[in-house]
């Protein structure tokens, strides 16, 4: 073959293609996302939409009703479901396998502004979501310590959360079991009827109070400074203080008709830390997801630095507590078949070294095994695979195949060495020449029966989409390695000579040979 000819002709230019494939799957592997399993769950898009006051039935009739009428005209919408409470309405949006969750969901925000004029006035602006099938959380932690429950939130939320917000990776934290400060008004129903006023004149002063707003723009010769008003209430003492309105001249405030307190939200939400022998502990749990297809174990490693970090700069006995962390499970996985995948290249050496009887054989050949495989990681970046349970199973089963193309090569080059007399440079080149035909249909006929698989309809291709791939392209590398590196290693460092050291026949496998001659006579 030409290209045989070429690379053992040119060694420089052989070692640079294949350390080509080879650096250029280093670094795709370096970016590969880690996961247990490929990404199997349907497009799915939430709408949230929100309308102040109005009960459940309300939400349907008004809200949800012309949304789904808009909505169901999408192409590929497998299931719509609705979720309704007290001015609250969630529509979830179920899509068949094959769509694409990126054209889904801006179909669905063309649709829902089409139908926002037919929504009632009050209606907040609908929230459009995507509902990424890996976004549980991948780290739970818990914040314990010797304090109130209000106190171990204002920790959690202000000095936790804030810092794990900051790590690469991570896409949201949630606060679980807290509870936030709150102000709380409790009106007098009766000192209001005896003032003229409602509740709602209550509320109306607050919000007109308790703000923010910018002021202006105030010129003074060469200067223009800028004006804002500060009007934000922050403590209980300031709310007591909002008038609410005048009576015979004299003003009416809050504290005339309610009484205020600094207090907290009401628990809707509990956590509790178990421990055999003690009584439950108050904690707050926080959560923390991932961003969409970033490297899930990379990330929980930044995070758990991160809380030794914090663990230092927290108040005397409150405690980090890391009591859930999906990268273990994966890393325990992957580490699994990363170590089949390292004995299985160990042992395809052990059976060439102990069939040819020669460790440069063995070296020949078990260089194709690290170069296919790392060159396979090419492909599994520029797919947008991920690093998980499949894909390492397509490359644990390559190892034995990706082999064989290089073994085919190197014992005809051995047998034109050992038998023909040829030299290493003209043996290399005939001996791949005479078999080359033959070794490309065999390679082409395992990649024929691996590559459909990535081509199944239904939820199986979610699976076996990347094993196929995969184990075609780690094949399909190991035909130009057993062209290419294979021949021209051979070229440089087989050799044969008159001690037999080089020779694959020993006496086991001659009288082998000897049982055999006579089994066919």
């Amino acid at each position: 073959m030409k290209l045989t000819e070429i690379c053992v002709k040119h060694p420089v230019f052989t070692v640079m293609l294949i350390a080509f494939l080879v650096t250029l799957g280093a670094f795709s592997y370096r970016g590969l996302a880690v996961d247990l399993f490929p990404k199997a769950d349907p497009a799915t898009v939430n709408v949230e939409v929100r309308l102040p006051g109005a009960t459940p039935e309300e939400m349907i009739t008004g809200v949800v009703l012309p949304l789904e009428d808009a909505i169901s005209s999408v192409s590929g919408i497998d299931e719509i479901s609705v979720y309704s409470t007290e001015g609250f309405a969630e529509i979830t949006c179920t899509f068949v396998l094959e769509r694409d969750i990126e054209g889904a969901a801006q179909d669905i925000r063309e649709k829902v502004a089409a139908a926002i004029n037919e929504l009632p006035r009050d209606t907040l602006p609908p929230v459009i979501t995507k509902q990424d099938p890996q976004s549980d959380p991948i780290m739970t932690l818990l914040v314990s310590g010797p304090m109130s429950r209000r106190e171990l939130t204002e920790i959690a939320d202000k000095q936790v959360r804030r810092a794990i917000q900051t790590v690469d990776g991570v896409g949201s934290v949630d606060l679980n079991g807290g509870q936030q400060r709150q102000i709380r008004v409790q009106l007098d129903a009766q000192k209001l009827t005896s003032h003229n006023f409602t509740v709602l004149d209550v509320r109306q002063a607050l919000q007109r109070e308790n703000i923010e707003a910018p002021g202006g723009r105030m010129i003074n010769g060469p200067q223009e400074l800028g004006l804002r008003t500060l009007g934000r209430v922050t403590s209980a003492d300031q709310f007591s203080d909002v008038v609410v309105g005048t009576q015979g001249g004299i003003p009416i405030r809050v504290r005339d008709v309610a009484k205020v307190e600094d207090s907290a939200q009401e628990l809707r939400t509990w956590s509790a830390l178990f421990r055999k022998n003690e009584a439950p502990q108050d904690i707050v749990s926080i959560q923390v997801l991932r961003q969409s297809g970033v490297n899930t174990v990379k990330v929980a490693d930044n995070v758990r630095s991160k809380v030794a970090e914090l663990q230092s700069q927290l108040p005397p006995g409150v405690q980090l507590l890391v009591i859930h962390d999906i990268s273990d499970f994966i890393k325990a996985s992957v580490h699994s078949l990363i170590e089949h995948l390292i004995l299985g290249s160990i042992f395809a050496s052990l059976i060439v070294w102990l069939f040819m009887r020669n460790w440069r054989a063995v070296v020949i050949a078990a260089v194709a095994i690290p170069a296919s495989v790392i060159a396979t990681f090419t492909l599994m970046r520029g797919m947008d695979f991920s690093l998980n349970n499949m894909t390492l199973l397509a490359l644990t089963l390559s190892v034995g195949i990706v082999i064989d193309d290089a073994i085919i090569v190197l014992e005809n080059i051995f047998r034109f060495m050992e038998e023909k007399g040829k030299g290493p440079v003209q043996a290399a080149i005939e001996a791949t020449r005479e078999i080359g035909l033959a070794v490309m249909a065999t390679t082409l006929s395992l990649i024929i029966i691996f590559l459909p698989i990535a081509f199944m309809t239904g939820y199986a291709r979610k699976y076996v989409n990347s094993f196929g791939w995969t184990m075609a392209m780690a094949i399909l590398v190991s035909l130009l390695v057993a062209f290419t590196l294979t021949p021209m290693m051979s070229s440089r460092l087989l050799r044969v000579n008159a001690a037999g050291e080089t020779s694959h026949s020993g006496k086991l496998l001659l009288y082998v040979e000897d049982r055999y001659l006579k089994m066919l006579q």
